[in-house]
């Protein structure tokens, strides 16, 4: 599956004012993605999949530098607390392989972390782990309905 082209044409489709980059380089860390871009850790999110109880894909939205508490978000959703997906539930439920999920263009609950939404822009996986998009946060809020609540430690 040609998981660029797919994210390349979601974004077609869908209007979003969003640039995709594919490196040589692996895109996989927050740390390999800023050096690729030449950004600071700051610009860039990762999109943490988790799966609630009753089996609904959660994608917690982060600042590269944040982790995810996943007491918050079992307590944001009024549930347990949700478990990490697996590399194989990742692209199950995403569609995209595990380090290039981008934050939008799959059925999920997004939740985006309040110091994401401080930046004019960020890049999120770009469908591969060589790949990224760099999208407004404006944008991104458009693009995957989510809800803005404090998801970090």
């Amino acid at each position: 599956m040609d998981y660029k082209a797919k994210l390349r044409e979601y974004i077609d489709l869908n209007n979003l004012q969003a640039e995709h980059f594919e490196f040589e380089a692996s895109c996989h860390t927050v740390e390999e993605a800023a050096k690729a871009v030449n950004a600071s850790i700051d610009e860039l999110v990762k999109n943490v999949c988790l799966i609630s109880e009753d089996g609904r894909l959660i994608v917690a939205i982060v600042k590269g530098e944040d982790r995810v508490s996943t007491s918050r978000v079992g307590k944001i959703l009024n549930t347990e607390r949700p478990r990490l997906a697996n590399a194989d539930e990742i692209l199950r439920y995403t569609g995209y392989p595990a380090g290039g999920v981008p934050s939008f263009g799959y059925p999920a609950i997004f939740l985006i972390d309040t110091k994401v939404t401080e930046s004019a822009h960020v890049y999120t996986g770009g469908g591969t782990p060589n790949s990224l998009v760099k999208i407004s946060t404006a944008e991104l809020l458009k693009a995957n309905k989510g809800q803005v609540v404090r998801v970090r430690k």
